[in-house]
């Protein structure tokens, strides 16, 4: 099996997946890509979120025009999603596409084909390859009696050969399915098969609430069998809150490193402050201190709360309206339940001091 530092190294833009290179956080917008301004919006509030590559559907050429002055606003690597009309993944990437993503057994046969792999090698973009169980070639679903692992993995190879027809391997693969347990299997015999770099997501995850739940399962499967070089949490809402799901998701599984880590206890009737929003908000507060790579904890009661604080950096204990301020295990002070908070911000603003 290919793991991850095993892949070959594709180029998007100024950022490189695979061949042991960090897990890639990625989303897409969705917002028209012909609105500018909306768009590149969208994209700055996922670059400060920390997405790392973004993509844009393509489905006009006016949203391949858009793409030109996108690009000029932006910090991150653009990825055009054609479907079907080969013209525009042409025109996507003479517009500054950093990498396309394209199907290609819908783009009108070989000739077309050649046509977007000639332009994808001039302008040095890689192309990668999706497979979705909602959209499995007919053949295959009759083939294999259903929509199943093994025929999403024989549609992704084929559409890889398609493109290597033509000499071309700056090639990355995904293989989407909403059946949680069916896509990591796709991907583990994909990585048995192929080494060209992973784009691992769970297809259709649903909202906010049931989609981390299937993504976090599904990508947790997958990437500690050390597979995916780079993911998509795909939530049905604002795209910033697959970003901090997708980095925790990495973090959890020790791929990631850098941002606060928060525990906090599920409350009981021993509890005495208000912990369920004050963990809430010291979350939310985390958010503004990326560069500590520190655990916070957040605890209710005099049971487990001196003790797992005491684990963490820095945390809280609760007590009847107070809290007990731990740092690196040790009990600073008493502190008034409404100024736990700012207590604990002021400590990460001087955090190494």
């Amino acid at each position: 099996m290919y793991t991850r530092k095993q892949t070959r190294v594709v180029e998007i833009g100024n950022v490189k997946i695979g061949g042991g290179h960090p897990v890639a956080i990625q989303s897409m917008t969705n917002t028209k890509t012909e609105d500018v301004e909306k768009t590149t919006e969208q994209i700055l509030a996922l670059e400060k979120a920390g997405c790392d590559i973004v993509r844009c559907t393509v489905p006009t050429g006016e949203a391949a025009e858009a793409l030109k002055e996108i690009k000029k606003r932006i910090h991150i690597p653009l990825v055009a999603d054609i479907h079907f009309n080969y013209k525009l993944a042409i025109a996507a990437m003479e517009n500054g596409a950093d990498k396309i993503r394209i199907n290609p057994g819908n783009i009108g046969g070989e000739e077309n084909i050649r046509k977007v792999v000639e332009t994808a090698k001039k302008y040095h973009v890689p192309i990668r390859v999706g497979v979705n169980s909602g959209s499995l070639e007919k053949p295959l679903v009759e083939k294999y009696h259903g929509v199943t692992a093994a025929g999403l993995v024989e549609s992704a190879l084929d559409k890889v050969r398609m493109l290597e027809a033509y000499d071309f391997h700056d090639i990355v693969v995904s293989i989407k399915s909403s059946n949680v347990l069916m896509c990591a299997e796709a991907y583990r015999l994909t990585a048995e098969q192929i080494d060209y770099p992973l784009h691992v997501g769970i297809t259709e995850a649903g909202t906010v609430y049931s989609g981390n739940i299937k993504s976090a399962v599904g990508l947790g499967i997958i990437l500690h069998q050390g597979i995916g070089d780079t993911i998509r949490v795909s939530l049905t809402g604002d795209p910033v809150n697959e970003i901090a799901s997708a980095k925790l998701i990495l973090k959890t599984l020790g791929l990631r490193q850098g941002g606060i880590e928060v525990v906090s206890c599920p409350t009981c009737g021993r509890t005495n402050i208000d912990l369920i929003s004050l963990a809430n908000q010291v979350e939310t507060m985390a958010s503004d201190f990326e560069h500590l790579n520190i655990k916070v904890a957040v605890m209710g009661c005099v049971v487990n709360g001196p003790g797992e604080a005491k684990e963490a950096d820095v945390g809280i204990a609760g007590g009847i309206g107070e809290g007990l301020l731990i740092k690196k295990g040790e009990v600073i002070r008493k502190v008034p339940e409404n100024e736990l908070l700012d207590t604990l911000r002021n400590e990460l603003e001087h955090w190494g001091e």
